[in-house]
């Protein structure tokens, strides 16, 4: 009987741990994304995992511990130039754990945080890395806080001069020398560039949606913005700013702020649809919904933190709640009046070029599309679901179509409302004639005489057309 139990025991043992083997996570693969404030390790798993990450210093390591899991696929190796990891090694622990090792070039500030299954990758345990702060503060903070630190210069001084009629002091006067007088120059206030923001939508560990034969959205988004980047830069009076500028992920309120950072004055967020229904196609401009203007502008009259912030230049700070909330909403009005006007303008230049999902401006509460003092429209390109418009967005001469449409869409906007401060606006106007206008009429709407219009467009009459651009001149 006790040989029957012994034996018993050891099949149940046996038994036990084949289960627990059978249950183990797999560690499938590892993947590395660089952003410019930090580094991500992305580790794809079988399940959700049970974990410990911790720092070792002398040398400097990132300790990744998995409970009763295993290596089930490869793990990649950073590049060689990589700002934080130098290489990443992997060995069993207590006979069912794991445990991951990357040598690190300098000591970060880990942040680590799980995903669930979504957009064709399963369970991941996400780890971003941060620079740490110089050796005299005690904890490490996020690369993006510390740009945020001002560095003041010494004030230029300005160079001086003796007149040449001055009265030279005596040799043995001490203490009593003429001062020299100063060169007083005045120029004149220099006009700035109009910004625009270009959001590559999705990125790093994040693709977006999938064609039929695999084209990620991600690619596409940011090839395009790529293209409309380079035909902003190159349009005198004119400056674009990238949000994303790799394949890197970027938090959608982030992307918000990093455009309200730069002081943009249009943000536009490129994307690619999708659907089940394969046939389903065409493009679509949306702009902020009226429910996703008014959630946010509770969030920002309830948050200290936005309060102290500029809307539309103006600190809500100092502002009892009545006037920062009419503040807010005069803020909103004129931005969202800005956006609709805007997105019109794009979704007829994309109509030039292919089918539209939709006919007129939509209205949506993304999130990207919430600044409350910058203009903000989403361009949804094509549907990438669907075949003949994947193999479109994987051209790059469609591409450039697109942006090209986009960029005359906000060319021909900034040519009627470019903010007065602007190189922009300090030359020629353009008009685009609309149904119903009259050259006597545009005359009075920007101040300028019929005889100045008709000269600086060569115009033999004052007949117009719909759809004709005209120059305005900015003076009478």
């Amino acid at each position: 009987m006790r040989r029957f139990w012994k034996i018993f025991l050891i099949f149940g043992l046996q038994w036990l741990a084949l289960s627990a083997h059978a249950q183990q996570i797999s560690v499938k693969s590892l993947r590395h994304w660089i952003a410019p404030d930090h580094s991500r390790l992305v580790f794809d798993l079988s399940s959700s995992p049970t974990h410990k990450v911790f720092l070792l210093e002398n040398p400097a390591r990132l300790v990744v511990d998995f409970v009763n899991a295993r290596i089930a696929g490869q793990l990649n190796q950073p590049v060689t130039n990589h700002p934080f990891f130098s290489r990443v090694r992997s060995a069993p622990r207590n006979q069912t754990d794991l445990r991951v090792v990357i040598d690190l070039k300098q000591i970060g500030e880990p942040k680590i945080f799980t995903l669930a299954p979504s957009h064709g990758h399963g369970h991941r345990l996400v780890v971003d890395v941060f620079p740490k702060r110089d050796g005299n503060a005690s904890k490490p903070v996020p690369a993006h806080r510390i740009a945020k630190q001002t560095v003041v210069k010494p004030a230029a001084v300005e160079p001086t001069v003796v007149a040449s009629n001055a009265k030279t002091a005596p040799a043995n006067t001490v203490g009593h020398s003429p001062k020299p007088k100063k060169i007083i120059r005045t120029t004149a206030e220099r006009k700035r560039d109009v910004i625009i923001a270009i959001d590559a939508g999705h990125g790093g560990d994040d693709p977006g949606a999938h064609g039929p034969s695999g084209t990620r959205e991600k690619d596409v988004t940011f090839a395009i913005a790529t293209k409309l980047a380079g035909l902003i830069n190159r349009n005198s009076g004119m400056k674009a700013v990238m949000v994303r500028k790799g394949d890197y992920y970027i938090d959608l309120r982030k992307r918000m702020k990093i455009a309200r950072e730069a002081k943009a004055d249009l943000f536009i967020s490129i994307h690619a649809d999708a659907f089940h229904n394969a046939s389903v196609k065409g493009a679509s401009v949306f702009t902020l919904s009226n429910r996703g203007a008014t959630s946010e502008a509770a969030r920002w009259l309830a948050n200290h933190e936005n309060a102290s912030d500029l809307v539309g230049g103006v600190s809500l700070d100092d502002k009892d709640d009545v006037l920062a909330s009419v503040l807010l909403d005069l803020s909103q009005t004129a931005t969202q009046e800005a956006s609709v006007n805007v997105a019109g303008k794009v979704l007829r230049h994309l109509k030039n070029i292919g089918h539209l999902h939709q006919h007129s401006v939509q209205k949506a509460g993304f999130m990207v599309l919430k600044s409350p003092d910058v203009p903000s429209i989403l361009v949804e390109t094509a549907f990438i679901s669907n075949p003949s418009e994947e193999n479109k967005l994987k051209s790059r001469a469609h591409q450039q179509r697109l942006a090209l449409a986009i960029f005359r869409g906000v060319d021909s906007y900034f040519a009627q409302y470019a903010p007065a401060d602007t190189r922009i606006a300090s030359t020629n106007q353009k008009h685009v004639i609309s149904r119903g206008e009259t050259l006597s009429g545009i005359a009075q709407q920007y101040g300028v005489s019929m005889r100045k219009i008709k000269s600086i467009n060569a115009m033999s009459s004052n007949q117009v057309r719909i759809g004709q651009v005209l120059d305005i001149p900015t003076d009478s």
